[in-house]
């Protein structure tokens, strides 16, 4: 079942990538996290409160942390992306946020067998591949790539820092804590745009363009709630390793929507990535 779970919240938050992305080429990014993180609290807070169970204060401290945080990642990530080289900024981050949660479970005394490590090592493999772009970075002045390397670090540390938060939160039993992951990321999102004065200017969004939009931030809210119950029922760093093949998703729907040609590269990746499930599955 860890299994289903932890590629369902792959493919839920890669779904939500790829809608945030679509909307980010049109509106600032900014404004794309407002609106996406607002509905997404929403949703999280209606599920809360028709969930079992009562809010603990642990699991909302918990909760909060990870949302401030994640928040926090999002920020450094698309920054990131706008002034870095895609090619290094995606693949660092995806592979910093697995190691270090991966890491922690380990030290925790997490064991699996031969298969599933070498299954969870061919997934780390296929993120750093399906997630990379056109590499252009030779053209790029060598401050500019250090600059993507730096925040591609950052960002991966902030969401394998969420992974863990929201994995001591979701502890408790009930959904309390995603809603208070998901204010959290509000929260941080809309003090950022009141330092930068970037509130949420929606000119020019057709109804299309926001429904993506808040698309994106409910399938965010229903990955969390996958990997948390992943997280509850199984090994933990399994649980990471296969939420975090969400790249991979993204790319496939960037090929199937837009058309957009995969690399050999990213098809390698894929591939790495089937033959990891399999074996993990195994």
């Amino acid at each position: 079942m860890v299994i289903l779970l932890g590629l369902a919240a792959a493919v839920l938050y890669g779904s939500g990538d790829f809608l945030g992305g679509l909307a980010a080429r049109r509106l600032h990014v900014l404004a794309v996290l407002t609106l996406a993180e607002g509905a997404g609290a929403a949703v999280a807070l209606a599920a809360a409160a028709m969930s079992p169970g009562q809010p603990s204060p642990a699991g909302l401290a918990w909760g909060t942390g990870a949302g401030l945080i994640g928040g926090l990642g999002l920020i450094i990530f698309y920054t990131g992306l706008a002034a870095g080289p895609m090619s290094v900024v995606a693949p660092v981050s995806g592979l910093v946020s697995t190691v270090l949660p991966v890491t922690v479970a380990l030290a925790g005394g997490e064991r699996p067998g031969a298969a599933v490590y070498a299954g969870a090592l061919l997934c780390l493999v296929a993120i750093v591949l399906a997630s990379s772009e056109r590499d252009t970075s030779a053209a790029q002045p060598h401050n500019r790539r250090t600059r993507a390397m730096a925040y591609g670090i950052a960002a991966g540390a902030c969401f394998g820092l969420f992974f863990l938060l929201i994995r001591n939160a979701g502890q408790t039993g009930e959904l309390w804590p995603v809603a208070a992951a998901r204010i959290g990321e509000l929260a941080v999102v809309l003090a950022a745009a009141a330092m930068l004065r970037r509130g949420p200017r929606l000119r020019g969004a057709d109804r299309y363009l926001l429904l993506a939009v808040t698309g994106a931030g409910v399938i965010d809210v229903i990955a969390n709630i996958c990997y948390v119950a992943a997280t509850r029922i199984g090994m933990f760093g399994l649980a990471v390793v296969l939420a975090s093949l969400y790249p991979g998703i993204t790319v496939l729907l960037a090929r199937v929507v837009l058309g957009e040609r995969l690399r050999w590269v990213q098809r390698a990746g894929l591939g790495l990535a089937t033959i990891g499930i399999l074996l993990v599955a195994a």
